[in-house]
């Protein structure tokens, strides 16, 4: 059955894919919420939602958002490598299946759009909320773009060329 899975999962044409069979009553998803708070908490006493060191980071003023996003990258890359050999499973005792990732050149022109869309409006998806939270409203317009742009993808996705 675990095989079949992996099959399947390695066929499609997913960013993510969740093959849980698990249900869980409502409340097993508060622990999302708590970690949120606490990733949100971090945001902001690392500066990581500021809109100045974005802006210092993409004028190359300051080091400061490359070693963030540098350290993340390398903890992904031991992570994923750990999960890879010792075929870590999830606290559940479900396999973890990571799917290979084809290259194609709309990634290039998707990550120059992103790029673009964060050095303008001084905020990537990730910090959003933080920044909406600590009360910079007028990031809600960044985030109803995000959401539109989303939406748009969505929608034109299956004719856009592979």
């Amino acid at each position: 059955m675990i095989k079949e899975k992996e099959q399947d999962i390695r066929h499609q044409d997913t960013v993510c894919v969740n093959e849980s069979t698990l249900t869980h009553r409502w409340h097993h998803n508060l622990k999302y919420l708590a970690a949120g708070i606490i990733f949100g908490i971090i945001f902001v006493k690392a500066e990581v939602i500021s809109w100045f060191r974005i802006q210092e980071m993409f004028r190359l003023q300051s080091f400061h958002m490359y070693g963030i996003i540098g350290s993340a990258v390398l903890v992904g890359m031991i992570s994923v490598m750990l999960i890879k050999k010792f075929k870590i499973r999830t606290i559940y005792g479900e396999p973890i299946i990571l799917a290979p990732k084809k290259f194609n050149k709309g990634q290039i022109y998707g990550g120059l759009i992103f790029g673009f869309g964060w050095a303008i409006t001084g905020a990537c998806p990730g910090p959003l909320f933080a920044q909406i939270g600590t009360g910079a409203l007028a990031v809600s317009v960044t985030l109803l773009s995000a959401v539109a742009g989303t939406w748009v993808y969505g929608y034109f996705r299956d004719k856009l060329p592979h």
